[in-house]
């Protein structure tokens, strides 16, 4: 995600155009439900402003999709390939799609002939597997804590002291939360909750 914003930015600072809004959306491109983008869609709409993504390819996956996207008012373009017009847009959509649909056939084929041959599919610890996924869950929301940590510090000591203020102040630098929403009071609090914890447990793994 941090890749294509700095790939965004950069690609305006090499030109005239102005940032109105930014929307980040955490979703696979397949999907043709995208809430972040209908709203990135609608701003467009109102300030008859082009649409800026990363990679053609995070945009949608599903050919139909994207070429009604092309008929829908309003012109993006994708700064990994910004020289391309709708009709190589059209291509490289039914191409991006041709491509997914193949990659969906040989993972069923290859299953499918796992099977034939007697291999038992699916993770066979899956208890294991589960306490290992919570393990990493939890050590990267404690490494967002502790990144997070001097920045409210920062807010704090600048006047902002109550929780509606900070998240104001993260909202109002870009920051988001883990699950990439906006921050809220209730959410502050829960992050200033294992400021503490995180911080101590940090110190310790960095002591020798």
């Amino acid at each position: 995600m941090e890749a294509q914003k700095d790939s965004v930015r950069s690609y305006l600072n090499g030109g005239k155009s102005d940032l109105i809004a930014e929307f980040a959306e955490v979703e696979s491109g397949k999907r043709n439900t995208r809430e972040e983008l209908q709203k990135a869609l609608e701003v467009c709409r109102q300030h008859g402003a082009t649409l800026l993504i990363a990679k053609l390819d995070r945009l949608s996956r599903n050919a139909a999709f994207l070429l009604n996207l092309q008929e829908a008012g309003v012109d993006f373009v994708a700064v990994d390939m910004p020289q391309a017009d709708k009709f190589m847009v059209g291509i490289l959509a039914l191409v991006a799609q041709k491509e997914r649909e193949m990659i969906s056939e040989r993972t069923k084929a290859g299953l499918a002939a796992a099977k034939k041959r007697g291999t038992r599919l699916g993770n066979p610890h899956p208890e294991a597997a589960l306490r290992s996924a919570l393990k990493a869950k939890r050590e990267r929301s404690d490494a967002f804590v502790v990144r997070l940590a001097p920045v409210i510090d920062q807010i704090r000591r600048a006047g902002m002291t109550s929780l509606r203020q900070i998240a104001f102040c993260l909202n109002a630098r870009g920051f988001k939360t883990p699950n990439n929403k906006a921050f809220k009071a209730q959410t502050v609090k829960n992050l200033l909750d294992n400021i503490p914890r995180c911080s101590e447990q940090r110190r310790r793994t960095l002591t020798p």
